[in-house]
């Protein structure tokens, strides 16, 4: 299996943490159903198979499709939905760089609790087996 979700997860959670001070923002690799702190982000691996057409006579995978779902919480009295969006930028500037496409970005009922607001945002690319990243 290609594996690039801890590189990713690092870049992007440094660079969140370069725009907002550490303890201004938290950042989870998995789902977390109450985060410590808002603003909050969480990034998770939703897919990853293999490109079929790529593969070897022997089957061996040399490039995988990856989709990473990130969703982005905020609580604030005001503004929590331009927070959101303000994190999805950063966020988009980051991973458009290392070769991902955005297939989605929504907002989504926050039915646990409704003061919080959540936004979702899909991103996917193909990854070969020496981690380059490719938009198609």
């Amino acid at each position: 299996m290609i594996d690039i979700e801890n590189e990713l997860f690092t870049k992007l959670e440094t660079r969140l943490r370069s725009e907002y001070y550490p303890q201004e923002i938290s950042v989870y690799g998995e789902y977390v159903r109450v985060p410590a702190l808002f603003p909050s982000v969480i990034i998770t691996e939703s897919d990853n198979y293999v490109l079929e057409r790529t593969q070897t006579g022997t089957e061996v995978e040399n490039h995988a499709i990856v989709v990473y779902e990130i969703n982005v919480y905020s609580n604030k009295e005001i503004g929590k939905k331009s927070e959101c969006k303000k994190i999805f930028k950063i966020i988009d500037e980051e991973i458009g760089e290392l070769g991902f496409t955005r297939i989605m970005l929504n907002p989504v009922p926050n039915f646990e609790d409704s003061t919080i607001y959540r936004m979702t945002g899909r991103y996917r690319a193909v990854v070969s087996l020496d981690k380059i990243i490719y938009r198609r």
